[in-house]
């Protein structure tokens, strides 16, 4: 085997400090091992001798193998000068040099020490020992400091070879001869040491109490094992694995010559036993998730490498939530309680800001910025969230005053707050539209304005800046006529609850085909009410409502009429209008808001009787619909059913039969009835965008009703009362909505063509 020239070893074990990113500004946060880093610091200076072989010829050949050769455990802080001797060996630590060793007569020796250092993704390390120490008192004192990482928490080791010089001076003084040959730890030719006995032992040399933790380290020991020969690299990586084990945070290898050979000592130091958990600042982080990540840990010894994964669950918990919170320190405390301190971003102030649609640039806004906040669930104080800020967005753009919302967290002026930002684009507040044109199939009296049909509207949507909204609109067909005036306050002032208040007044005049068929009549109505809306709880919302109407017939020319053509009552009172007080009650659920999404909403109407010719009835009315994927295609199944109780209107019987009822019939063919059910099922499939293609069948009945409406007229146009049609069609998106064309047949062999816009009711 070769000499071992002068080679002396050194080791050095690093902690490595993750840095979390901060929820709200460029500052950063770092967890700090107080307990540790003292007992690192300790070790800090440590030198320890490794190796004392006899060199071929050497004047040490009465040396005494037996007895090990130790130095001091520990030694002073940085700037400190400490000689110690020991027998014929003279070694000195200089101030501000670190595992530089200058010996006396020893040829073979070996220096570790320890130190805490902060990882630092963006900077460079620094050499120099003093910038070392600078440094890592830094990281121990400031907990403020630190970059932004993703660093694990990890312990690492390295080992330096350094060569030692017989020829040394004394401290301060220059040497005038060359530097002798040296071994670097990478070089391929490096000396192998021949280790006759490898051991692990605490600090104090003894053996350790707990078997386990000694298994924990011979496990981990790949390279170093007994009548083996090592190299300075070698003993680095099993001291490297060592404390990558995250059972210890110390290990210093110190070799032994004795008469048998070389004995390698692993002296380590264990960390605490977990005992218990102190969790600070976890405003929103359940208790119970701390209790099942830590569980497991009770009464064994704090692994790092366990604890670093149950930080990152922590940290995954708020991430999976969009949440800003990290957690930013976790201290060892005696006792073995482990302290854990976590930053969570709470909104210090959200702020509007109105930008110009075409520069991008701050304008003045008309809407003002309290209507806009009441609208926003996040609230001060709150720890921020991502998704919840998301959710906002979207709320405010149902306002349907903005054309774009976005919100943006700044750094807030207190440490470990944001503020919210919040960036909107108004829409023009309203105008004027219209359309019209003429109808060449004009029926009954003939005048100027016979053929003329179109519409005129005026909307303003955000009157008074408090997102309330206008409508007044005027339509004209070739006979359905209505004129509506509709104003509504999305949200009332002072309440909490979200109600909206509209109060609506409409003329109108609709075909009554769909009770009388084959007469030319109209119903026209006159309603005046007040309606309030309020969501109940997530996906449901509920309505209220008190209404005025005074409804009846009237002929081709406009006139009052009380029968139809075949002398069935147009009234419930023989007047030629009916009166009513109606109050309306009605839940709504709506599931994701998408048409193949399930929905159920039930309504009902009571007609209130305050004067004797006022009707008196009971309406209620329900539909449900829910849809399943099959593949690509989707099939939607629907149904709807009603009832009337008491003196109702004969015209406001259930219609059954239609493009949005039964399909192959015409309109109101089937029935009209007291009560009704019907019931559609659909596939939907898709052919090209953005055409799908649909199968379809549809059923209704009047479950025999039909002749308890006041007259009977479906009986007396021979309405079967019940009926089904099936058949196939396409669907086109447009802005409009679905344009459907569909293609029905029903049971009596009749074939129709229907087209709608919209999904069907």
């Amino acid at each position: 085997m070769p000499p071992n020239d002068d080679i002396v070893f050194t080791s050095r074990a690093t902690l490595r400090v993750p840095h979390l990113p901060p929820p709200n500004s460029h500052s950063s946060f770092r967890f700090c091992f107080r307990n540790m880093a003292s007992q690192f610091d300790q070790s800090c200076h440590s030198i320890f001798q490794f190796i004392d072989s006899v060199k071929r010829g050497s004047k040490f050949t009465n040396f005494n193998h037996s007895i090990p050769h130790f130095w001091p455990p520990s030694l002073p802080f940085w700037g400190s000068k400490k000689i110690t001797q020991r027998g014929n060996s003279v070694s000195r630590w200089a101030s501000g040099s670190c595992g530089a060793m200058f010996v006396d007569k020893s040829s073979l020796i070996c220096s570790a020490s320890l130190s805490l250092i902060q990882s630092d993704g963006s900077n460079k390390a620094e050499s120099g020992t003093r910038a070392e120490h600078s440094g890592r008192q830094r990281g121990m004192d400031d907990k403020s400091t630190g970059l932004v990482g993703k660093s694990s928490l990890l312990c690492s080791a390295s080992l330096a070879l350094a060569r030692s010089d017989e020829a040394s001076q004394p401290s301060g003084s220059e040497s005038k001869e060359s530097p002798q040959k040296g071994y670097s730890a990478g070089r391929p030719d490096e000396e192998r040491v021949l280790i006759s006995e490898v051991l692990v032992r605490n600090k104090d040399g003894e053996e350790l109490e707990r078997k386990d933790l000694e298994m924990e380290v011979l496990t981990a020991l790949k390279a170093s094992r007994p009548n083996s020969a090592l190299t300075v690299r070698e003993v680095q990586e099993d001291v490297h694995r060592i404390i990558n084990s995250g059972y210890f945070y110390s290990c210093i290898p110190v070799a032994v010559d004795t008469r048998d050979g070389i004995r390698l000592i692993f002296q380590v130091e264990p960390n605490q036993e977990f005992q218990g958990l102190v969790c600070e600042g976890a405003n929103v982080l359940p208790a119970k998730f701390l209790e099942e990540a830590f569980r497991d840990g009770y009464g064994k010894v704090v692994n790092l490498r366990h604890l670093d994964e149950v930080i990152s669950s922590i940290n995954s918990w708020y991430g999976e939530r969009g949440l800003f919170g990290r957690v930013s320190a976790v201290d060892i405390l005696s006792g073995g309680i482990l302290s854990l301190q976590v930053s969570e971003a709470e909104v210090n102030n959200i702020s509007i800001r109105f930008l110009d649609k075409k520069t991008g640039e701050p304008i003045s806004g008309n809407t003002r910025p309290d209507t806009i906040l009441r609208q926003l669930t996040t609230k001060k104080g709150q720890v921020y969230s991502m998704f919840q800020g998301k959710r906002d967005a979207e709320t405010v753009l149902t306002m349907g005053i903005m054309e774009d919302v976005s919100i943006i967290p700044q750094p807030a002026a207190d440490a470990g707050k944001v503020d919210l930002l919040m960036n909107v684009v108004e829409r023009p507040s309203g105008g004027f539209s219209a359309g019209g044109g003429l109808s060449c199939g004009t029926t009954g009296g003939a005048g100027p304005l016979a053929a003329l049909i179109g519409s005129f509207a005026y909307s303003h949507r955000n009157l008074f800046g408090r997102n309330q909204k206008l409508h007044v609109s005027l339509e004209r067909g070739q006979v359905d006529f209505t004129f509506r005036i509709n104003y509504t306050d999305p949200w009332i002032e002072g309440d909490d609850k979200r109600t909206s208040r509209t109060i609506m007044v409409q003329n109108s005049r609709t075909p009554g085909t769909l009770v009388h068929g084959g007469s030319n009549l109209t119903i026209g109505r006159v309603t005046a009410g007040l309606e309030f809306n309020r969501p109940i709880r997530p996906k449901w919302s509920g309505t209220g409502g008190l209404y005025f109407q005074r409804a009846g017939a009237r002929d081709e020319q406009g006139n009052p009429i009380i029968m139809d053509t075949i002398k069935c009552p147009l009234t419930a009172s023989g007047n030629a209008d009916d009166n009513m007080l109606l109050a309306k009650l009605e839940s709504v659920y709506t599931g994701s808001g998408d048409h193949a999404s399930s929905m159920f909403v039930l309504s009902m109407e009571q007609g209130l009787p305050f004067l004797p010719e006022w009707l008196c009835f009971n309406r209620v009315n329900a539909r449900a619909r829910t849809g399943v994927e099959v593949g690509p295609s989707q099939f939607l199944l629907s149904l709807s059913g009603g009832h009337v109780v008491g003196k109702f209107c004969p015209h406001e019987a259930f219609a059954i039969g239609g493009t949005n009822s039964v399909r192959g019939y015409e309109e109101g063919a089937v029935g009209s009835g007291r009560s009704y059910a019907v019931g559609c099922g659909e596939i939907s499939f898709p052919l090209f965008a953005p055409v799908e293609g649909v199968l379809f069948a549809d059923y209704g009945t009047d479950l025999g009703s039909g002749s308890t409406v006041p007259g009977d007229p479906a009986g007396a146009r021979m309405k079967p009362g019940s009926g089904y049609g099936y058949g196939f069609g396409i669907r086109l998106d447009s802005p409009l909505g679905p344009l459907r064309l569909e293609y029905a047949f029903n049971d009596k062999g009749a074939k129709r063509f229907h087209f709608g816009v919209g999904h069907r009711n």
